[in-house]
């Protein structure tokens, strides 16, 4: 279950890491129970939970040299699970009514990521540093999260010379990710009220129940199977799908073949077969993706390492809270009005700032915590994960090639 080895490192292993992501969602529910702050800001209660964790992990550390070290492959799958519901859920009618909405989150999307590395770079110049520790604070560690940030330290490392480039981008990644979480309801709550928007009535939550629902929702026996069964039939599509794909040359995230299988059978099966057998927008579903994402993101969070931030100096601390004023002020001025300024658009904003500045599932979890709290919005649950998941990867590799070009 775990090991301590000679370098005081406790490898905490796979099945012991899923458990402790369960608790510590438990006790970030528990205290979004308590303090009904943390509710009303739609704080997501595993970054409630995760962050009271880590926390206490890093005073372990600092009293006793003894670092955690949780195995996350079992996060990983959680993560498939959850966008393969994303997928199951989808219905043709709501992708083609997502399609402007999409283009313009994108366009959103890709403007703020241009202007905030040309803030990034402008202020790193300001503070004395190489410009392109501005754009590892920027769109690289932003945007693009742990991953774009791996990728492109090494690039910068060679030709900047700047051989810690790997650490300030994981800095960066992970101050994004926390900061993330913890902005993205508070933005939307501000929407919602100043503006007096409601959702349209009769619609269910995509994920989980609302926050004032004192009962959980009864789930039969059959329904929960055939849930279960169909998220395991998309995801194999998927991963096979996958595996296809990559054999081709053609790099993409796991779960985004398996989101898409899952739209693909939720618009045939019940054509070919009968609705009754393919399950879509049904409370089984509902709790699968919110279990899934609730343990995800407790494990992503609970696993930071927080005294890696210790060196988090002056000058990055001010890149990283200039990207996130000038995130809040796109959403707010930008984002909410280009999309319509309706329910809807304040709900999607509130993922935004994740997938600006932290990461898709973050984006996800700001969303799934805004829905329970105000009511449900089908569009944010269609948009945001494609533009995050996908397109901004794209968009993202461009931009930064360009600024690499003239810096």
């Amino acid at each position: 279950m775990f090991e301590l080895d000679a370098e005081k490192v406790l490898h905490v292993r796979s099945l012991l890491s899923v458990t402790v992501g369960i608790i510590v969602l438990f006790i970030g529910k528990m205290l979004n129970q308590h303090f009904t702050v943390l509710q009303e800001y739609s704080i997501p209660e595993p970054v409630t939970g995760g962050l009271l964790i880590s926390i206490t992990i890093c005073v372990v550390y600092a009293l006793s040299g003894v670092q955690i070290d949780f195995e996350l492959t079992a996060r990983d799958i959680l993560l498939v699970y959850f966008f393969t519901v994303i997928g199951i859920n989808s219905k043709i009618g709501d992708l083609l009514r997502g399609g402007k909405p999409l283009g313009a989150l994108l366009a959103v999307t890709v403007a703020l990521m241009f202007v905030g590395n040309g803030l990034g770079v402008g202020a790193a110049l300001s503070l004395g540093l190489d410009p392109a520790i501005g754009l590892l604070a920027s769109s690289i560690s932003m945007a693009g999260g742990h991953g774009t940030a791996a990728a492109w330290a090494p690039v910068i490392s060679e030709t900047r010379n700047i051989p810690n480039a790997a650490e300030i981008g994981a800095v960066c990644a992970t101050m994004g990710l926390v900061l993330a979480s913890l902005a993205g309801g508070p933005v939307a709550r501000f929407l919602i009220e100043r503006n007096r928007l409601a959702p349209s009535p009769g619609q269910l939550l995509d994920f989980g129940v609302r926050n004032e629902t004192k009962d959980d929702p009864q789930i039969g026996y059959f329904s929960f199977l055939r849930a279960l069964l169909a998220v395991n039939v998309a995801a194999i599509i998927g991963i096979v799908a996958h595996q296809w794909l990559d054999r081709l040359g053609v790099k993409l995230p796991l779960f985004l073949p398996c989101l898409a299988a899952g739209i693909v059978l939720t618009n045939l099966v019940p054509r070919i077969l009968s609705a009754d057998i393919w399950p879509s927008r049904t409370a089984a579903l509902a709790l699968i993706a919110e279990v899934s994402l609730g343990v995800f993101l407790a494990m992503s969070l609970m696993s930071m390492k927080l005294w890696t931030l210790a060196g988090l100096a002056g000058p990055l601390a001010v890149l990283l809270a200039l990207q996130l004023a000038l995130a809040v002020l796109f959403t707010i001025f930008i984002c909410f009005r280009v999309l319509g300024r309706s329910y809807d658009a304040a709900v999607v904003s509130g993922g935004f700032i994740g997938i600006a500045i932290g990461a898709t599932p973050t984006a996800m979890a700001n969303i799934t915590a805004i829905t329970q709290r105000y009511g449900p919005s089908h569009l944010a649950f269609l948009i945001v994960p494609l533009v995050g998941a996908f397109f901004i990867d794209i968009a993202n590799a461009l931009i930064i090639k360009f600024y690499l070009a003239i810096i």
